[in-house]
């Protein structure tokens, strides 16, 4: 596999990934048995654990941190689809004036 350079990803749990370019096996240190194709992920967990996830699943589970430095490297038109990927915060999500059930 070419050297690619990690990324870093972030669901609840943030982890280091790369696209595998090419099938790839290989056995842990605990004698597991993992494998992928191309398009799929090579996963670092922050414990230094490496395994393999399939590409549906882990693009729809985990988002890509982008640092300030890639944004103001892309054109404009990268640069947008980006930020329309970025996850929102807890607080966006809500309705700005929910109760929640409470009354004043």
């Amino acid at each position: 596999m070419k050297s690619i350079e990690w990324k870093t990803y972030r669901t609840r749990f943030l982890v280091k990934a790369k696209q595998l370019n090419s099938n790839l096996s290989f056995v842990d240190p605990l004698g597991r048995q993992h494998s992928g194709r191309k398009g799929d992920y090579l996963v670092e967990s922050s414990d230094g654990v490496i395994s393999i996830a399939p590409r549906q699943i882990f693009e729809d589970v985990y988002v890509p941190i982008i640092s300030a430095e890639e944004i103001q490297c892309a054109s404009s038109e990268q640069a947008a689809r980006m930020l329309r990927k970025l996850p929102q915060g807890y607080g966006q999500r809500r309705a700005p004036h929910a109760t929640f059930g409470l009354t004043s």
